[in-house]
């Protein structure tokens, strides 16, 4: 058996998981990337025709396509390599070509995928209802691929959202001895553009009008990060503390746990789902905090700069030392 985006112990895994990311020759960033790689140079073991995967998202589903199509992958690699990196690190660069082909297959597959099945994260029993998304998008994403342009009606209102967040980012500013990059914009986005310029970053900070704010480190944490070290995720629970000490609104600073795929440091009423965590800022509510915005900034950057003071940016972070990783900020 082929595993995709997964783990295990015994069967071929082409996957970015922790652990998992071990053949040099086609290591990459993402799950759908490293298939593709191991496809153009003839992997040994690619005969095998028993795919699995645990879950459905964009990156695994490329890797999936790729299996089954290997020649149509090959024929659109690029494609689908900037479709991979945009599902799973939500990096658009809308001055590539071919990401900007991969954006208009991402939107199609989202809105399908709300239409037809569920959102991501929204069922318990993922690794067996995933199965119905893998049946359908994989006898109708070929045709997709060849000729996007034809199922316009179905991409084109999520990928206007995009553009219209790319237009409302009005400043941004990049920490790059922190991996960090703040963004200023004029209303909540869509992932697709807050992240636009997010490539070599790790954690991204959005800044709203009203002082909202939303803290979050990137899925690039989670994985095995092959293109360049990086520093290890932290625990942001003792930055929440300090924030909340300075906070007066009837709001709570939260973080989710440190392995979440994509903790966010925010502002919370009610409790989130990981289904509302993992969607666009667009669906969901960022409150007003009576911290402004200068101070908010410096709180962030003094507490990463204090956590990560003697710390190393390296590749292929174990959880084992993430978690060991203390912070005495206060």
């Amino acid at each position: 058996m082929i595993v995709v985006d997964g783990l295990h112990p015994q069967a071929l895994v082409l996957s970015h998981w922790k652990g998992a990311n071990i053949h040099e020759s086609i290591a990459a960033d993402t799950s759908g990337e490293i298939v593709l790689n191991a496809i153009e140079q003839g992997l040994e073991g690619l005969e095998i025709r028993n795919i699995s995967a645990t879950h459905f998202d964009i990156d695994g589903f490329v890797g999936v396509f790729a299996l089954f199509s290997p020649a149509l992958a090959m024929e659109f690699k690029e494609v689908l390599i900037e479709m991979a990196r945009i599902g799973d690190f939500r990096e658009f660069d809308p001055k590539n070509p071919a990401a900007e082909h991969a954006l208009k297959l991402c939107c199609w597959m989202n809105k399908l995928e709300k239409d037809k099945f569920y959102r991501p994260f929204e069922e318990k029993d993922e690794i067996e209802e995933c199965e119905h998304k893998f049946d359908y998008f994989l006898k109708e994403f070929g045709d997709v691929l060849m000729n996007t342009e034809n199922y316009r009606s179905d991409w084109i209102e999520e990928y206007k959202e995009v553009y219209k967040s790319l237009s409302q980012i009005s400043d941004r500013e990049y920490h790059l001895e922190l991996g960090l990059l703040f963004l200023h914009a004029e209303e909540r986005g869509h992932y697709y553009a807050l992240f636009s310029e997010s490539e070599g970053f790790d954690l991204v900070g959005s800044i709203y009008p009203n002082n909202g704010y939303e803290l979050e480190f990137k899925y690039t944490t989670w994985i095995d990060l092959a293109s360049r070290p990086s520093l290890p995720r932290i625990d942001l629970r003792p930055l929440a503390e300090k924030l909340n000490q300075e906070e007066e609104s009837s709001y709570v600073w939260k973080v989710d746990q440190i392995t979440d795929t994509g903790p966010i440091l925010r502002l919370e009423k009610d409790h989130l789902s990981k289904a509302e965590r993992y969607a666009n800022p667009l669906e969901r509510e960022v409150y007003s905090s009576s911290i402004q915005i200068e101070r908010f900034k410096g709180f962030v950057l003094d507490f990463l700069s204090h956590t990560y003071d003697g710390i190393q940016a390296k590749k292929f972070w174990k959880w084992e030392e993430m978690k060991s990783i203390k912070s005495d900020y206060i």
